[in-house]
Order: C-alpha cells, then sequence, then structure tokens
C-alpha cells in the first residue's frame, strides 16, 4: 500500500506586505504554512498602541492573520479596516482588537491564538519574540537613528546609507518559532523591507542559531524594486550579501530573483521616488554557496509587485527537489 505524498511545512520570516503576499501565494496549494512575524514595528497605529498601552506590535501580525485567513471577505476587510476620524482615527481595527485581546488574555502570544481562531487561518502566526523590541541604526556617518518608523521612513530627502542594525534589548527567540524553523521543510525569507522587515527577525538572539541547525532548504526571494533611505542602488547580490552579514556565510541555499524588467515608463514613475530595480546579473557568480534562480516574477498592471502564481511556482519547485 503506497503512502500518501508528505505535505511540505513552510515557514515563511518576515513583515509587512513581503509576508502577505507569499502567505497569499502558497495558502491555496497543499502546504503547511507558519508565518514568523517581526515585533519591531512601532510606527503608525502600531506605535501609539505600544506606547499608550504597553501592547507588543500588533500591525504585521494582523496582515498575517488576515492573509491566511479562511474566512470570509467581510471579516477579513473588517481586520484591515482603518478609522478615518475621532479619538481612534488612523488606527486599525484589527490592532485595536489584538491589543484589546493582549490584555484580555494576559500575553500576546495567547492573544495571537484566540485571533487566529476566530479569524479560522490557515497555518500559524508566530510572533519571533515576545520580548518589547525597538530596532536602531547606525548610519555611515556614525548618526544613530532609533525607531523602525524612522529608518523605515527617512525625515531627509538624501541620507548616508545604513551601516548597522541592533535590537535594543536584543530579544530571545520565541520558542514555538524555534520548533516551527527546525520542523520545516523549506524557510522562506522575504521579500520585504530588508533593514525594517527582515533582518529584525534575523538580529532576535537564537535566530541565527536555529537556522544554521534546521534541516529545511532557506530560500531569499529578492525584492522587485530597492528603497530610498534603506537599499538605495543595492543589486540583487547586495541583498543576499546584507542577510548573511548578520545570520552567517552560505546559510541562505536558494535566492530567487525576478529577471523580467518593467516597462520604462513604469521604471520612471518609481524613479521619481527614489526607487530602481534591483538588478540580479552576476549574483550567480558572486554568491557562492547560494543556487541562484533567475525567472520572471513580475505582475502585469501599473504596480511593481509580486506574481501571486509566478512566485508560488518558483518556491514549490524548490520545495520538491
Amino acid at each position: 500500500m503506497s503512502r500518501a505524498p508528505q505535505i511540505p511545512k513552510i515557514v515563511v520570516i518576515g513583515g509587512g506586505t513581503g509576508t502577505f503576499l507569499v502567505l497569499n501565494a502558497l495558502k491555496k496549494h497543499p502546504v503547511r504554512l507558519a508565518a514568523i512575524v517581526s515585533m519591531a514595528d512601532d510606527g503608525g497605529s502600531t506605535g501609539i498602541l505600544r506606547d499608550q498601552y504597553g501592547v507588543l506590535p500588533p500591525g504585521d501580525i494582523r496582515r498575517a492573520l488576515v492573509a491566511l485567513s479562511q474566512e470570509s471577505t467581510s471579516l477579513r476587510k473588517l481586520f484591515n479596516y482603518r478609522f478615518k476620524n475621532g479619538d481612534i482615527g488612523g488606527h486599525s481595527f484589527g490592532n485595536l482588537f489584538l491589543s484589546a485581546l493582549e490584555k484580555i488574555e494576559g500575553s500576546f502570544e495567547r492573544a495571537v491564538d484566540e485571533a487566529a481562531r476566530i479569524l479560522n487561518i490557515a497555518g500559524e502566526v508566530i510572533p519571533v519574540t515576545l520580548d518589547n523590541v525597538r530596532l536602531n541604526a547606525r548610519l555611515a556617518d556614525g548618526v544613530v537613528i532609533r525607531g523602525e518608523t524612522n529608518i523605515d521612513i527617512p525625515r531627509e530627502r538624501t541620507r548616508a546609507p545604513i551601516a548597522h542594525v541592533w535590537l535594543s534589548p536584543a530579544g530571545s527567540l520565541n520558542p514555538r518559532a524555534k520548533a516551527a524553523i527546525l520542523s520545516a521543510d523549506m524557510v522562506v525569507i522575504g521579500p520585504g523591507d530588508l533593514y525594517t522587515s527582515i533582518i529584525p527577525n534575523i538580529l532576535v538572539s537564537g535566530m541565527p542559531d536555529t537556522l544554521k541547525k534546521t534541516r529545511a532548504k532557506k530560500v531569499y526571494v529578492a525584492n522587485l524594486m530597492t528603497k530610498h533611505g534603506e537599499t538605495d542602488n543595492f543589486s540583487g547580490t547586495r541583498f543576499v550579501e546584507e542577510i548573511e552579514k548578520y545570520l552567517g556565510p552560505r546559510i541562505i541555499d536558494y535566492a530567487i530573483f525576478n529577471d523580467k524588467k518593467p516597462a520604462h515608463s513604469v521604471l520612471l514613475r518609481y524613479e521619481k521616488e527614489g526607487a530602481t530595480f534591483v538588478d540580479p546579473k552576476n549574483a550567480d557568480s558572486a554568491l557562492s554557496g547560494t543556487i541562484c534562480i533567475f525567472t520572471d516574477l513580475l505582475a502585469r498592471g501599473p504596480f511593481i509587485r509580486h506574481d501571486h502564481k509566478k512566485l508560488s511556482a518558483a518556491l514549490l519547485s524548490i520545495s520538491k527537489k
């Protein structure tokens, strides 16, 4: 009697819209998903709730929960609904809901589990740490910037490149995140803002060692465009090199790069905001020990985004190797 094929367990590490994208790309396929989410966010609604109520940051967790939710479109829209006026203007319903649940349940982790039950998610959403961490950056000119949102959105039109980032306190890896990585068949890192969504996960104490120990395939999904103030003029190679600067050398097994250049008219619009195309040229020769995959990941339309179907096909092809 033949055995049924084993369903692969895929862990996605990141935060923000990048994690939302990967989860949406994979959730319709026969895989077991777990999202490990950055806890460094301190901007907008999330930042206000952290400062005023002492809660852990709900924003990126909310996005991951909504991405994996199997409930109605209305419930998912409700969790993303953002109030426009009054005392709660600027807050999303989901952020308020998770913050209230944290107070009711007595811990952020139990609040996330309860929200996951209500939203009937297909998989797990796991905070990378349960410690109250803050992201800091030192620029090449010695200036220190404190807070994820200040690093993410430059106040100046031009500023020196980011030289080093760290968490204070460092925070310890959530045991559930560690267990998920060690039991995974594949770990997907990215896409997303390099210094404010991806690297904050790697900075948590215990994460590099866990990624070294796991037998899972470690896959990095490169961004399509650079981000002003964070990754100005970065090549595809540079993204991987920066991750391994904090993670350790030769940890990334595969790197997936988009090799389809957007239309010139679309690129010009993005270049006005300081974003440029992430060129994957020569990545395969520069990244020793990493298998580089070059493929068309570009979605059709006026915006430069990953295509869900193309991305899931690329990731699933690696999981089967």
